[in-house]
């Protein structure tokens, strides 16, 4: 009888290990990223809106090189874990002056899903400067935003792909581990929330978790071509 190993959340046999393997060597000027669509396309391994999931897959490969399983081709530039984030820019400076203001007089509070790839740098770099965890990229599927309010950034929130297995949610939700392999895609975490610490505004977080709330699941969507749960 054949053995599975399972990684990111998908049992691979062993001829699907060693299919793998061949297609690596078949591939020899492929880098990580084109591999990991390639490996995606043989496998038939898609998200819920039929796209590639080659993040996954790309998470997956490094753990199977990891366990000696496969051999991968040596990084390009690097993927910097580990590594302190570097980036500091004038934009992301701590503000000299507090913002002492409650969040019902906040002028056009909104949340601002990042589109642009300097936004991702600019949340990247408050994230890593004044977040208690620093920054990590997010795994997989994700939405980030700024909550702006007169111009200027308050705070910032990141949702992104749910973990595999955790104890406590899966007992509050009772699923099976068939129920949960099927559905945890459409369960998100919120991975990071800053409000930025020279912003004092009584009743903001819980106000910008409800804005959240209301429109994950439609930004979810348009994103990613489904609904969350």
């Amino acid at each position: 009888m054949s053995h599975t190993l399972r990684y990111c959340g998908r049992a691979f046999t062993e001829s699907e290990l060693e299919s793998i393997g061949r297609l690596i060597a078949d591939t020899p000027g492929a880098n990580r990223a084109q591999l990991s669509r390639l490996v995606c396309e043989h496998l038939g391994w898609y998200r819920a809106d039929g796209r590639l999931k080659d993040m996954s897959c790309r998470v997956a490969m490094l753990h199977m090189h990891d366990d000696g399983l496969i051999q991968l081709p040596a990084p390009l530039n690097g993927n910097g874990n580990g590594r302190p984030y570097k980036r500091r820019t004038p934009q992301a400076e701590a503000e000299l002056f507090p913002t002492v203001i409650p969040a019902n007089a906040l002028v056009d509070l909104h949340l601002e899903p990042l589109v642009e790839r300097k936004a991702s740098h600019l949340w990247n770099e408050y994230i890593d400067r004044y977040h208690y965890l620093g920054y990590q990229p997010l795994p997989g599927a994700q939405l980030r935003y700024f909550a702006r309010a007169n111009g200027s950034v308050l705070a910032l929130l990141g949702f992104g792909a749910a973990a595999w297995k955790t104890a406590p949610r899966d007992r509050f939700i009772g699923w099976t581990p068939e129920q949960r392999e099927r559905n945890l895609h459409l369960v998100v975490n919120n991975a990071r929330f800053l409000i930025l610490p020279w912003v004092h505004s009584r009743n903001l977080a819980s106000r910008l978790l409800a804005m959240a709330a209301r429109r994950l699941t439609d930004d979810w969507q348009q994103r990613y071509g489904y609904v969350l749960s």
